[in-house]
């Protein structure tokens, strides 16, 4: 069985854990549970992709709160917030704040792992492109001073001839970085170097 995606599960309650993890293992998914938020935010960084599952009504961090975290962060993943019945003004609010959706306790299974898949679908290019800008700013970080010089050059249409009168060093010396940049750069010619450039924001003068 193919796993469907993460689903992180943040509630105070250890019977509804129990009970959404049963639910959620069975439809396919890969689920980790806390149970509480700022739990569940300080592992955050070490996340893969998923969806979260959260209560809206918890004691210290609450649904709402954890909103918030989330949308200043700007982490891309997709949120379902779960509302005790009734409290209709409180799933609103979560909804304004970023919640891709909201159920009402008690709720239908069935509605509850569509809901998932649909949030993973809608998101997952979102989350891909932020990782994709990631590692092209962490391959950008990884060129020395003068590599990162010779690649602004590049990038601003200067030839290695001007490049090298530029820092007064040698066409030859030119060349040698220009590999070095398009090896660290993981770029296999001038046009994908500045399409790289264009994403690490190098080029918004």
């Amino acid at each position: 069985m193919t796993i469907k995606g993460n689903v992180y599960v943040i509630d105070d309650d250890a019977a509804m854990r129990d009970s959404l993890n049963f639910l959620l293992d069975s439809a396919g998914f890969a689920v980790t549970l806390f149970d509480d938020a700022l739990a569940f935010l300080e592992a955050l960084p070490g996340l893969g992709f998923g969806c979260v599952v959260s209560d809206v009504r918890m004691p210290g961090l609450d649904g709402i709160e954890l909103l918030k975290r989330m949308k200043a962060q700007q982490s891309p993943f997709p949120i379902v917030i779960m509302t005790g019945h009734g409290d209709v003004p409180l799933a609103v609010e979560a909804m304004k704040l970023g919640a891709v959706d909201f159920l009402e306790k008690p709720f239908d299974d069935d509605r509850l792992t569509a809901m998932i898949e649909s949030a993973l679908r809608q998101a997952e290019p979102a989350a891909k492109n932020e990782a994709v800008t990631h590692d092209i700013a962490a391959r950008v970080a990884s060129l020395s001073p003068r590599e990162r010089q010779v690649m602004e050059g590049l990038v601003a249409g200067l030839s290695n001839k001007l490049i090298a009168r530029e820092y007064d060093i040698s066409p030859r010396t030119i060349e040698v970085y220009r590999a070095n940049v398009m090896t660290k750069m993981q770029a296999s010619s001038l046009s994908e170097l500045v399409r790289l450039a264009m994403r690490a924001g190098m080029l918004n003068d």
